[in-house]
């Protein structure tokens, strides 16, 4: 479908039109600068691209955060309940989530792709689901996949004969394809894409390799000191020390590989909607769990809480929503009271997030004045709309970022004398933040570890998940 077709579409759309529709699109580790219309000319991402200039997109959307190494379970766990990293369980037991609320209401609701949080809190949530992916990570081309059998119960596993987002494209659109506007849906995919192993298919890696995207501007052979316990997790492990500019090329080339097949699995998803008869009253969302850092930092993964790990993509199209940007401190988590408000639906007990609505309406320029993320007992940090103080607590290490001046976060400014007294405000903004969100973890430690590290020569070993030819290139 043609970008001007596809925005006429969006924007002619009735705001008066009762209960939309909503159709969820979720990534897997996207960093947020990873697209075309957010400013990258060296990534191809068309149909992300045309949601971003339909829709209303929030340039500084978060994942809180974590407190293990597998950041998804967390983001996604936050995501369907609206709630805050620590009053949250990670397989969701008991809570009310998204699609089971509005189900409750009215929804018809459906599923595919991954479910990092449990078998039992899915099909709580989904009335409908196929291709479902109840893990983490796997090879893209042998993803093991079930359905919501007609007993509601989910069938035997079995191996996908399609590439991930191709697998979980074709369920989207399958579904897609039966709704009549009977009664309104609420459909969520959550592709794998671009979790590694980063290997697209062959085409994709292709074109990258002859078009190598630059490497970050803040790419590092090693980081400049221990985080305190997260230097040589599983996602850092995917490279040797130091990085060099050869290997974080190549998985580059590869990450965006994944990312514009990933586009091209949206672009099908969208023009089955359109085709659908439904886009008129179809609220679109496109979102992903975290980002990921890809050589930025010296680092790979999304175990940190840099921007380029814990921010995500996020935009909101469809009827009622104008085109435009926010630069408002939004997390992920309240997509769920946003989501609720356009569908009249009330939220359960516990929600924490805040609507997004006011944002687009103009009825609000910000939803909170700063914004907290964490990381496992090992950091914390807090921004506001120019300031991030970020707290490595095992280390006893600090630092301060102007992300005005200084977006990459390259030059810390904590041992400056001019900026102690911004530190310390900082610093108690980051436990008023602890206390409100019920953060036990001390600032300080007895006994802290070295914070220099050298992990030139360690040992590495290969996940069990990559497929050969990464573990032939890589290890």
């Amino acid at each position: 479908m043609r970008l001007t077709a596809f925005v006429s579409l969006l924007l002619t759309a009735s705001p008066a039109m009762a209960r939309p529709n909503i159709l969820f699109l979720f990534g897997d580790d996207h960093r947020a600068d990873a697209i075309g219309a957010a400013g990258n000319k060296f990534i191809r991402t068309p149909a992300i691209d045309r949601l971003y200039r339909a829709g209303y997109r929030f340039d500084r959307a978060y994942c809180m955060g974590s407190t293990q190494g597998a950041v998804c379970q967390p983001s996604r766990a936050m995501l369907m309940s609206g709630r805050t990293l620590y009053r949250v369980p990670m397989l969701l037991e008991g809570v009310p989530t998204l699609g089971k609320v509005l189900g409750e209401a009215g929804y018809t609701t459906f599923g595919t792709g991954k479910w990092h949080n449990g078998p039992e809190s899915f099909l709580a949530t989904f009335q409908n689901g196929r291709s479902v992916f109840l893990g983490g990570m796997s090879d893209h081309t042998k993803m093991p996949i079930q359905d919501i059998g007609p007993d509601h119960k989910l069938t035997e596993k079995r191996v996908g004969e399609k590439f991930s987002s191709e697998l979980f494209a074709d369920a989207m659109i399958d579904f897609l394809r039966t709704q009549d506007g009977g009664k309104p849906f609420f459909a969520y995919a959550a592709f794998t894409a671009p979790h590694d192993p980063r290997m697209p298919p062959q085409s994709y890696r292709d074109y990258y390799y002859k078009r190598r995207p630059p490497l970050p501007a803040n790419f590092l052979p090693q980081h400049p000191f221990n985080l305190g316990g997260s230097l040589t997790g599983r996602d850092e492990n995917l490279a040797g020390w130091p990085r060099t500019k050869e290997a974080i090329s190549d998985q580059l080339a590869e990450y965006y590989g994944l990312i514009t097949h990933l586009d091209e699995q949206l672009g099908r998803v969208l023009a089955a909607l359109e085709k659908s008869g439904q886009a008129k009253n179809t609220i679109i969302v496109y979102s992903a769990d975290h980002g990921l850092a890809v050589g930025s930092h010296g680092l790979l993964g999304k175990q940190n809480l840099y921007e380029h790990s814990m921010r995500a993509p996020l935009v909101i199209a469809g009827p009622g929503i104008p085109r435009g940007r926010s630069a408002a401190l939004v997390y992920l988590l309240d997509l769920f009271p946003t989501l609720t408000d356009l569908a009249g639906v009330q939220n359960p007990d516990g929600v924490e997030g805040k609507s997004l609505r006011p944002l687009w309406e103009g009825k609000a320029k910000r939803v909170r004045e700063s914004l907290f993320t964490t990381y496992e007992k090992t950091i914390r940090a807090v921004r506001d709309d120019r300031w991030k103080l970020i707290r490595y607590p095992q280390v006893d290490t600090t630092q301060l970022f102007d992300l005005t001046a200084d977006p990459d976060e390259r030059q810390s400014l904590a041992q400056d004398p001019k900026q102690r007294t911004r530190v310390e405000a900082m610093m108690s903004s980051l436990a008023t933040w602890q206390a409100e969100v019920g953060d036990k973890q001390p600032l300080t430690v007895q006994d802290p570890k070295p914070a220099k590290i050298d992990l030139t020569g360690h040992a590495r070993t290969p996940d069990a998940q990559q497929p050969k030819w990464i573990v032939d290139k890589y290890f």
